[in-house]
């Protein structure tokens, strides 16, 4: 067991609390201490995903491949195979520990690496492991205006994929974070409101959707009225992505 005080000393001379700081206010992140055998080793997850994208752990240095048992801190990150090909024995880095070798790799935090560099490693896995179907359906129900409401079908063609409406009503069934992605404004495409249970109660759309000032009648929202233009807000890559 890591005694505190030995934590202490290893972190003093590292850099794991500003690069975390940092990751935390870059990233739509949880962190999580999941292991109590090792309460000093942290997971950083995708909120949408809830895929890890980093770990921090503290083992001793021989564990890494280093010529020292003090305990050093360190940082697993997903990375392209051919990357970590290169750098994998480079100063600063070594193989993933307890992990897939081919797709992870183990960033030494002892100052060898500038925290920019690890920073734009660690964006490099937040990429990898972010980019999802359920991803792609929360960013596009985000980009709904308040007083509009879109269809299951044009928010499947924002997410890049107009087949997949009912992803999108499997997705923000689930939604990770309601505050700021507002999927009562995703009607069907008569404009029908979702059943009462997707929303914890009776009504309780209805109410949002006229707090954004939409009117609802008989369960229904005048599409022709309310509807966003998707031709408004598709760009380029969004329309690459429809034809693929």
């Amino acid at each position: 067991m890591i005694r505190e005080t030995e934590v202490r000393k290893s972190l003093s001379h590292d850099d794991t609390d500003q690069i975390l700081t940092e990751i935390c206010k870059r990233y739509e992140c949880k962190v999580e201490y999941p292991w109590a055998i090792s309460p000093d080793f942290a997971t950083v997850k995708d909120i949408y995903s809830d895929k890890w994208f980093a770990l921090f752990m503290i083992v001793e240095g021989n564990k890494l491949g280093l010529k020292t048992d003090r305990l050093t801190a360190c940082l697993n990150v997903k990375a392209d195979p051919e990357f970590i090909h290169m750098v994998k024995n480079s100063k600063g880095f070594c193989p993933a520990y307890h992990m897939n070798k081919e797709h992870w790799l183990t960033l030494i935090l002892d100052g060898s690496l500038p925290i920019e560099e690890v920073l734009d490693i660690v964006d490099t896995s937040y990429h990898l492991i972010s980019d999802t179907p359920s991803k792609r359906i929360y960013e596009a129900v985000k980009k709904i205006p308040r007083g509009k409401v879109a269809s299951y079908g044009q928010v499947a063609a924002l997410a890049g994929n107009p087949k997949m409406s009912r992803a999108v009503g499997n997705a923000l069934h689930k939604n990770p974070d309601p505050g700021n992605i507002p999927c009562y404004r995703v009607v069907n495409s008569q404009g029908k409101l979702a059943e009462a249970f997707a929303f914890g109660g009776v009504n309780i759309q209805k109410e949002l959707l006229e707090a954004d000032g939409i009117e609802v009648i008989n369960g229904k929202v005048d599409l022709e009225k309310y509807e966003i233009q998707l031709e408004e807000f598709m760009t380029e890559d969004m329309y690459q992505r429809n034809m693929l």
